[in-house]
């Protein structure tokens, strides 16, 4: 996958900016030359509305999009396809459907031919090995929790770190993501509200605003700061 062009974000919409706005410039650079996306709506049900807001959303950085859930052909509309946006919602949802649908081979082999791949929430779980580190109750079950695998390590989209003035006493994110750490070898990545990952060919940069903490099985958890090269998670 060595010319690979993903932008893996955390979260479509931050605290006090509108749908993409936080990530506009980045997704831009990612799209640069391409008029026109296929966006994947299928992490919500109202795939009608979630489209027209994408579409929206797009039409304002001058590109047109075509959503694939309004495709006769799914497979052909991602051979077809100059981008993908596989926009967020509920992880077990969208990869059900991308199984369904024939589109999770297709997408693969694009995505590591080099189309440009862009994914937030749900959207960057799937590019991940399997979605076992996804935040999401399983609403429906897809025939495997096995994903894209664009990347060879896994991804916390949403990470939250621990309230030391709650009163919760159920688990906090870390622990959780220890606990695939027992069972799982791969290393996960937690990525905070305002943050994403740019892999280029063989390069992983941390964008945004906030640190992200990768977590390896036997070793304590790593603080990376914004604009650090991560290049050794992609082994």
């Amino acid at each position: 996958m060595a010319g690979r062009r993903l932008l893996l974000i955390s979260n479509s919409t931050s605290h006090g900016t509108g749908y993409l706005d936080h990530c506009a410039e980045v997704m831009a650079e990612t799209l640069a030359g391409v008029r026109r996306l296929l966006f994947v709506p299928f992490a919500l049900h109202d795939r009608d509305g979630y489209a027209a807001k994408a579409r929206e959303r797009f039409a304002r950085m001058g590109l047109g999009l075509d959503s694939l859930h309004d495709a006769a052909d799914v497979p052909a509309a991602v051979a077809a396809a100059e981008a993908v946006f596989v926009g967020g919602g509920n992880t077990f949802r969208l990869l059900d459907a991308l199984h369904r649908t024939g589109a999770l081979a297709s997408l693969r082999e694009r995505a590591a031919a080099g189309m440009p791949y862009l994914g937030a929430s749900a959207g960057t779980n799937v590019a991940c090995p399997t979605i076992r580190t996804t935040n999401d109750m399983p609403i429906v079950e897809p025939p495997s929790l096995e994903a894209l695998g664009l990347v060879p390590f896994q991804i916390n989209p949403h990470y939250l770190d621990p309230d030391p003035a709650s009163t919760h006493q159920g688990e906090t994110r870390e622990q959780r993501i220890r606990e695939y750490l027992e069972e799982n070898d791969r290393p996960v990545v937690g990525l905070r509200e305002g943050t994403m990952l740019r892999v280029e060919g063989a390069g992983v940069t941390l964008l945004g605003t906030a640190p992200a903490r990768i977590f390896r099985r036997g070793a304590d958890p790593e603080e990376v700061p914004p604009g650090s090269r991560l290049d050794g998670l992609l082994g």
